[in-house]
């Protein structure tokens, strides 16, 4: 099973560092959901919290439903209790605060450094990305097979990322649209945009700058503006209570062909990173500064690297920690 209930015995008190650690888990998720071209779900498989808040997220969502049926039938609230208590919430708080943190504080930055420096910001996440593909290829490889001697990359397998990579490659060429920004707008952008942020492989910034709501969000959030950010929320929970559950049950039932995909559609779109387009997103060759954008790649690609060797050694040092049932993360298992 992709997914582990805790067990009460084998929780021990996270400590000071172990929060502190989440909270830059979620901070850079959010920096990178502020980048088009880049997910923060990529970023959440990089730092092994990936399964855990999607399956955080199911559950409670899960006990939101059982909460709203029973005060309507008048029932007690147990079932839903029951799903909040399996909410990783001394992971999932810290990755929060993290997240929204870096959101309200880098959306200005980004947006200057997106807007300046276009190319050498896609050459930088093209390589972070490109690096990245290790994670749900390694975790595939790993995933249990349903026939006896199969192989995890098998021929099947391969034909399936490369359909997902196709599939990806092409809904990232769409050219941006230039579309007035309705509540109605809003609040589909955001469910698409939120969906992309829990799928590996799919920015929910790409997805704004297709709808051509990018900036106009960014300065939402930089101004403050609570009428178009309430929209947005609530797209936001539509979208998370329509994909969560689907995914949650895809990663627990199977596993390995979703890996697969996954991984295939994270490779299908490095095509939205790559440094040189037109404005509707028409492939150029390199042109002049390549040596530069070709360091900068390098460079997010060793940022992975390190940051995948540091996590497989913090997640080591916890696990030790761990009585030996203690429930194992599936990315660094």
């Amino acid at each position: 099973m992709f997914v582990t209930k805790p067990a009460p015995e084998a929780t021990a008190a996270p400590s000071r560092a172990r929060y502190l650690l989440d909270v830059v888990r979620g901070a850079l998720m959010g920096t990178a959901e502020t980048v088009p071209g880049v997910s923060g779900g990529t970023v959440a498989l990089i730092v092994g919290v990936y399964a855990t808040l999607l399956t955080s997220a199911g559950h409670l969502l899960s006990g939101v439903r059982r909460a709203v049926v029973d005060l309507v039938r008048r029932r007690d609230l147990a079932d839903a209790k029951a799903e909040f208590a399996l909410v990783r919430w001394r992971v999932v708080l810290p990755v929060l605060i993290g997240m929204f943190a870096a959101l309200l504080l880098m959306a200005g930055l980004m947006e200057g450094l997106v807007s300046a420096y276009p190319v050498h910001t896609k050459g930088l996440f093209f390589g972070l990305v490109l690096a990245s593909l290790w994670v749900p290829f390694s975790m595939a490889a790993r995933a249990p097979v349903r026939r006896p001697g199969a192989r995890p990359w098998g021929p099947g397998a391969l034909a399936a990322a490369v359909l997902a990579a196709v599939a990806s490659y092409t809904v990232v060429s769409l050219p941006p649209a230039d579309v007035d920004s309705n509540p109605v707008i809003i609040v589909v952008a955001a469910a698409l945009a939120i969906s992309a942020l829990v799928v590996p492989g799919l920015s929910g910034s790409f997805i704004l700058l297709t709808f051509g709501l990018y900036e106009t969000t960014l300065a939402a959030v930089n101004d403050r503006d609570l009428g178009y950010v309430g929209l947005f929320v609530l797209g936001a929970l539509v979208g998370l209570a329509s994909i969560v559950k689907l995914l949650q049950w895809l990663l627990e039932h199977w596993q390995r062909i979703t890996l697969v995909i996954l991984t295939g559609a994270m490779a299908g779109s490095l095509r939205a990173l790559w440094p040189w387009q037109t404005e509707d997103r028409s492939l150029l060759p390199p042109a002049d500064g390549a040596w530069q954008v070709a360091l900068l790649a390098v460079a997010g690609f060793a940022v992975v690297v390190v940051a995948l060797v540091i996590e497989r050694r913090v997640s080591a040092a916890h696990a030790a920690t761990q009585p030996d049932d203690a429930p194992k993360s599936p990315v660094n298992a």
